[in-house]
């Protein structure tokens, strides 16, 4: 697994903890943490609000405290990195496709790129 990839792993797993939990993320950091994981997952708690506000309009009648713990995390990072253009739009979809489809199912997957594709369109247009 490459060094971003194994970071966004390891911040879905610290997103998912917290969200399950209801932990603060430093509770739950072991060991020696990706600084690139721990800067996304923090930089996603500190704007949960306003992206899963953005889930839910994207979502069509699935808001984002109805999704699944791992998709809701999943789609996220996926808006946050969209957003920050850190990464290609299509970057940033693929890797949170693959999360989705890793951890939770493919069905997953093409509910976070449904979801993600339409934020990319508005995001663009």
């Amino acid at each position: 697994m490459s060094g971003r990839r194994a970071a966004r792993r390891t911040a879905l797993i610290l997103l998912y903890q917290s969200d399950v939990t209801g932990q603060p993320l430093a509770s739950l950091y072991e060991g020696e943490i990706d600084p690139f994981a721990r800067d996304l997952a923090e930089a996603v708690t500190e704007q949960a609000g306003e992206l899963d506000a953005k889930i839910s309009a994207a979502s069509e009648g699935w808001p984002a405290d109805r999704l699944g713990a791992v998709e809701r995390n999943v789609l996220r990072i996926g808006i946050y990195e969209l957003e920050s253009e850190s990464v290609p739009p299509e970057i940033a979809i693929n890797e949170a496709v693959e999360l989705a489809k890793r951890y939770a199912s493919d069905e997953a997957g093409s509910l976070v790129n449904g979801i993600l594709g339409r934020i990319a369109r508005e995001h663009v247009a």
